[in-house]
């Protein structure tokens, strides 16, 4: 123990040379929606968008309607302000304005200034000429790769490539108007030049994304990703913990992105576009084309779709592209006045058989058949106190599928936000995503209440509950159960030190040890966290808590430390924690500063001490390197991992590398 706090307290008080700016979006978004709730996102497809929209901000007086509604934590209501703001005042003068907005307060506003800035030059813009695209378009090449200081058994024997992980990504664009590139990915133990991927990497993404072409609001070539409505039909596009998803659910216009992630799984393939056929009324249409991974039966029919995007083994590998999956449909969505109606179409088909194994009873009702069908309407009211929505969806299943929810401004310094939702057991949808207690829109029902108060300038309080109830079985409980999700959040400024206090009560019913029995399955998460901006020099220092009681008792904490400094031409940051958890359900985890486009949230579990030294040194405008390492060491084990993937010590290191060239 002694050598585990010696450690904890030199890497504390080391001075480094740099690393995260004052501008670090990362943290500022963990203050604003909690991005703690790792485990309930997919995190990772998120943080690449968000990512690329830092990289390259937006001008928030040329920035439309839409292209604020790419920012995910901002609501409609907010941005409805923003528009009605800009429409009596004329273009911003600078970020600052942003406090004449009652429902935008100062957290939200810095972290604003991470994607948004104002350009001097007001002249009006369009949709540049091809020559205009040619000489003032900005060329992007970024390359990344992963130096793993260890082998797994899969390494040795089992897998069919090397240990590295690397990736590509050339990436072009002009303005807001239109974004082309191409990503080429490959995962640790994938064959490079080799077996099946003769191409080389085992992953290609192209992509074409244009705006603002007339009355082209949108149009997508290549790998796309899109959000009709509330997610009840059609959502493969941003997915969120529920602080963020509600923030992003009430959005009256269809959202097309280019999928410029490594994602293998959540795609679409073909094109989409958004036209304007009138005044408020927009008309989507999408086609898609593309192959899945799939485990098939004995008799060839589907088993399991896929979204890993491991081909690591021979078995992996042969499920490589093994199904064909077609798509098409649409949307018309009619606004005005702040009232807003759309109606969502979507038709699917496999060219096998969806046949999943139901003999276990949570899976009676998982989606079957080689062609499927979903149709939702779904509509809303947006003002600048009170926000209306919902989405109400049927399919070829029979089942129905509804949320509706409403938020109202009391005062401006306090929210209150109701949600209900209902899920038919019977209703599901192979691109459906919303808010839920569990995964998938299918087999719940519930209700959410939450409130948000600023009583005083340096205060915010953030509450929330939910009650859900599952009338079929679900994974671990073989019969209808109930849950029950609770948080509540204080954060607190005083100059330069942000302090943060959150606690989260979760408890669902789950099988006990007599057949047919349901116990509660309670879990308690707390996290301290005190950060201080002294403009170039940061800290952070955080305390993450957790304990579980099941069929067990288990507890489980972490004690972290951030340091960084920042200068004009580079970046440091130094991470040091340990942690201490009796098992899994007692697992403990933290957001790690990583690369570019490198999603960070290592879960830690057992006894150990987590380390990590990243620096980013931008040698100029066009050139930037990037460099991180970090060390898990395990008091407790002699081996991490099991299977292909286990590492016969307990320590493992490992490093990454990174290029951006911009020219």
């Amino acid at each position: 123990m002694k050598r585990i706090i010696a450690a904890v307290i030199l890497l504390s008080y080391v001075v480094v040379v740099v690393a995260q700016t004052p501008d670090d979006w990362e943290s500022l978004l963990n203050q604003v929606v909690g991005i703690d709730e790792a485990e309930d996102a997919d995190w990772a497809d998120n943080y690449e968008t968000l990512n690329y929209l830092a990289e390259h901000p937006m001008d928030i007086n040329t920035a439309s309607t839409d292209d604020l509604l790419r920012l995910p934590f901002l609501t409609a209501s907010q941005v409805e302000d923003i528009d009605a703001y800009r429409y009596r005042h004329g273009a911003l003068r600078s970020l600052g304005e942003l406090a004449m907005i009652e429902s935008i307060d100062a957290p939200l506003r810095k972290l604003m200034s991470c994607f948004l800035y104002v350009d001097k030059n007001t002249e009006e813009k369009h949709f540049p000429s091809i020559g205009n695209i040619l000489k003032y378009g900005r060329h992007e090449l970024l390359a990344t790769g992963q130096i793993p200081f260890y082998k797994r058994k899969g390494d040795e024997n089992g897998y069919l490539g090397y240990q590295y992980r690397h990736w590509l990504r050339y990436d072009f664009r002009r303005g807001e108007w239109l974004r082309a590139g191409i990503v080429a990915s490959q995962d640790a133990g994938e064959p490079f030049f080799a077996q099946r991927n003769k191409a080389g990497y085992d992953y290609y993404s192209a992509y074409l994304m244009i705006r603002h072409l007339g009355r082209v609001k949108a149009l997508a070539v290549g790998r796309y990703r899109m959000k009709l409505g509330m997610g009840l039909a059609v959502n493969n596009s941003l997915s969120f913990g529920k602080l963020a998803m509600l923030a992003s659910l009430n959005r009256q216009q269809p959202i097309i992105s280019a999928h410029s992630s490594r994602s293998e799984g959540n795609y679409l393939q073909g094109a989409a576009a958004t036209v304007t056929a009138m005044k408020g009324l927009d008309i989507t249409a999408f086609a898609s084309y593309r192959n899945r991974d799939a485990t098939l039966n004995d008799d060839g029919s589907i088993a399991t779709l896929l979204t890993t995007g491991y081909h690591r083994t021979a078995s992996e590998m042969e499920r490589k592209g093994n199904t064909h999956q077609t798509a098409f449909g649409g949307n018309i969505n009619y606004s005005s006045h702040g009232f807003h109606a759309g109606l969502t179409a979507v038709q699917t088909s496999l060219n096998r058989t969806l046949n999943p194994d139901t003999r276990q009873i949570y899976r009676a009702h998982y989606p079957s058949g080689d062609s499927f069908w979903n149709a939702s309407i779904d509509y809303g009211y947006i003002s600048r106190r009170l926000s209306i929505g919902g989405e109400t969806a049927t399919g070829g299943s029979g089942g129905v599928a509804t949320i509706n929810t409403v938020s109202y401004e009391v005062v401006p310094s306090l929210r209150l936000t109701a949600l209900q939702r209902f899920y038919s057991y019977k209703y599901y949808s192979l691109f459906s995503r919303s808010f839920g207690d569990a995964s998938s829109v299918q087999n719940e029902s519930g209700v959410y209440l939450s409130a948000t108060w600023r009583p005083l300038a340096w205060l915010s309080l953030m509450a929330y509950t939910d009650y859900a109830y599952h009338p079929w079985a679900v994974y671990q409980a073989d019969k209808e159960s109930r849950a029950w999700d609770n948080l509540a959040s204080a954060t607190m400024r005083f100059g330069k030190v942000t302090a943060n206090v959150r606690y989260r009560y979760r408890t669902r019913e789950r099988n006990g040890d007599e057949e047919g029995q349901l116990i509660w399955k309670q879990e308690h998460r707390a996290r301290a966290q005190v950060d201080y901006d002294g403009g170039a020099f940061t800290t952070r220092s955080q305390i993450d808590v957790a304990a579980c009681e099941y069929k067990a008792s288990s507890f489980g904490w972490m004690f972290s430390q951030r340091l960084s400094y920042a200068c004009r031409w580079l970046r440091a940051s130094l991470m040091a924690g340990y942690f201490h958890t009796d098992d899994y359900d007692s697992r403990v985890y933290t957001y790690e500063q990583g690369m570019l486009y490198e999603f960070s949230f290592p879960v830690f579990y057992g006894e150990g001490i987590r380390y990590a030294l990243s620096l980013r040194s931008d040698i100029s405008a066009h050139l930037m390197l990037q460099a991180k390492i970090g060390v898990t060491d395990y008091f407790d084990s002699d081996h991490i991992s099991s299977g292909l993937q286990q590492i016969d010590r307990s320590s493992k290191a490992d490093l990454w590398l990174q290029l951006k060239w911009r020219f």
